[in-house]
């Protein structure tokens, strides 16, 4: 099958006036334009190349690398408006809209994104949507507390950053516990907090439990070696201080500490901690 909106690997079958035909294991056709043909291109290769629609709804075949496929999430710019959609810039030739419908706020010109590709069953094309939301789910998750996942920041709000995770769930990061920037379109790797009985996702930043307090410990330690075995922060540093210093929260910068006196490595002073 050739698959629009996807990278297809495809043989290049023939060549013609107008560039080289690729076909899939049943014969399909598209048409490569000559514009993308390299020199070292010869009958039989095989090679990767994106399908869409041009300008003109032709399915055509491309060597460039598009920003997004179909079934993902992208953080795009848009170039132009019109009276149709928001049209976005997305390595192809021809930009990418998003119908007036498809956008859940008024888009406007070099504002950036958050976007889902897909292809409309209704006119076989390739259209963006801006309703994130419509596109993620967290029925039927398999996912469980502590779990590693990869998300992608789309959303600020009061009470922190949404976040798209695994390309098809959602949850949310607390502001609170986020000793890192982080902006919309970040690419982050990430870890479940909680599940609710809702099923609304709570994520972190940091790994959870016993693992989280290994990694904060060994930051506490590093710091330490690099700084001549000082670290001048106390009982009485402010969540502020501590995490400009180490990028943690106050909790676990004062578990980390006492792991790290328990066993001898470090002393604490009035005025900060020493390596011993």
């Amino acid at each position: 099958m050739i698959y629009i909106g996807e990278m297809n690997r495809l043989k290049i079958q023939r060549n013609t006036s107008v560039g080289m035909y690729l076909s899939d294991k049943i014969n399909n056709e598209v048409l490569l334009p000559k514009k993308y043909i390299a020199d070292t291109f010869k009958i039989g290769d095989i090679i990767e190349v994106f399908v869409y629609k041009d300008s003109e709804e032709r399915l055509v075949a491309t060597t460039l690398e598009p920003y997004v496929v179909a079934g993902d999430f992208a953080y795009l710019r848009v170039r132009t408006i019109t009276q149709f959609g928001a049209f976005l810039e997305w390595g192809m030739e021809k930009d990418l809209m998003v119908p007036l419908q498809e956008q859940s706020k008024k888009m406007e010109v070099n504002e950036w994104y958050m976007v889902y590709l897909y292809l409309d069953e209704a006119t076989d094309r390739l259209v963006a949507s801006s309703k994130i939301n419509k596109f993620v789910s967290n029925d039927d998750m398999t996912l469980t507390v502590g779990d590693e996942v990869e998300l992608i920041v789309f959303e600020k709000t009061f009470l922190g950053f949404n976040a798209i995770v695994n390309n098809a769930h959602k949850g949310l990061i607390y502001h609170d516990e986020i000793f890192t920037e982080v902006n919309i379109g970040d690419k982050l790797t990430g870890y479940v907090k909680n599940i609710r009985e809702d099923l609304a996702m709570d994520l972190s930043l940091q790994k959870i439990g016993v693992q989280h307090l290994v990694d904060t410990t060994d930051k506490v330690l590093v710091y330490l070696q690099k700084n001549k075995g000082v670290l001048s922060l106390t009982d009485d540093s402010t969540p502020v201080e501590i995490k400009s210093t180490l990028n943690m929260s106050k909790k676990a910068f004062k578990k980390s500490i006492g792991i790290l006196y328990k066993q001898r490595m470090i002393r604490i002073e009035k005025d900060g901690v020493y390596l011993v």
